[in-house]
């Protein structure tokens, strides 16, 4: 049986990146983009496995100091940003056949001219792949963490002798949104994209009366579908952060859905992606 090398690739990962823009003169206020940037490269790669030879191995602190290079002459939305690092390492190096780029875009929130501070508003995500012919833009969120106090149920579920979870018509939902969503189209106001998809993913959560988590699911991703024409599909994930309401009756008190511990894990994990149909 023969033993030969399968897929691969290599690169330079969690390149932390920050810019501030100045503006044109000491009146405008400054804005600050923060980055973390991780590039993956593949292609022709085999002999470096193989023999140890690295004439066709772009050095990983290459791309590190390209991605920053890049950033000098400004950053803008994440998405070209990506994709012009995406397409320089593939038409550049020869031996290079494909490069996916993946940003995370951490917010602040402005205090003054030149002051802010880090807010919770979830990151902004996006992963950009090229193999030299065409572009795949995938943008996203993550972390946003969002809370329904009441408007959510949960009840009708199998029984077996494992079973120990109440029904209830009345309980918290609470979740912190991953969301990933497929352009389209390769050009497009991606800011405007990202805010509509955003506001879009918490409007659905917050209009939608709740029987279960997935129906929540599904709710936000068609909205975002229904809302942003430039987008094809949206994948979400959302780890169900429970509530649990906190017997107080050892203490002589009642606990009329006021008090509640909220447990980190275990958590249900609801995955799913809503599609346009062709």
């Amino acid at each position: 049986m023969a033993i030969v090398l399968g897929e691969n690739q290599y690169g330079k990962a969690e390149n932390r990146v920050v810019r501030i823009d100045r503006g044109l003169d000491d009146d405008e206020a400054h804005r600050i983009t923060d980055l973390n940037v991780s590039v993956a490269l593949s292609g022709d790669m085999a002999d470096t496995h193989l023999t140890g030879a690295n004439d066709k191995v772009l050095a990983t602190d290459t791309q590190k100091n390209t991605v920053f290079a890049f950033a000098r002459d400004g950053i803008g939305e994440i998405e070209a940003y990506g994709l012009r690092l995406a397409r320089h390492f593939v038409d550049s190096q020869e031996s290079i056949h494909h490069s996916t780029v993946s940003i995370e875009s951490y917010p602040w929130t402005r205090l003054g001219h030149h002051s802010f501070s880090r807010s919770g508003e979830g990151t902004r995500t996006a992963v950009v792949s090229y193999d030299g012919v065409k572009a795949q833009v995938t943008g996203g969120i993550k972390d946003l963490t969002v809370l329904n106090s009441t408007g959510s149920e949960f009840w009708g579920f199998p029984r077996d002798r494992y079973t120990t979870l109440g029904e209830t018509t009345d309980r918290i939902l609470a979740t912190a949104v991953s969301a990933t969503w497929r352009f389209a189209v390769e050009d497009t106001d991606w800011a405007k994209v990202y805010e509509a998809a955003r506001d879009s993913l918490l409007e659905a959560f917050a209009d939608t009366h709740s029987l279960s988590l997935q129906q929540t699911l599904y709710a936000m991703g068609t909205r975002v579908l229904e809302t942003v024409p430039e987008l094809d599909e949206v994948s979400l994930s959302l780890p169900n952060k429970h509530h649990f309401l906190v017997d107080l009756e050892p203490f002589g008190l009642d606990n009329p859905g006021e008090v509640f511990f909220a447990a980190d894990r275990p958590y249900g994990l609801i995955e799913g992606t809503v599609r346009r149909e062709a």
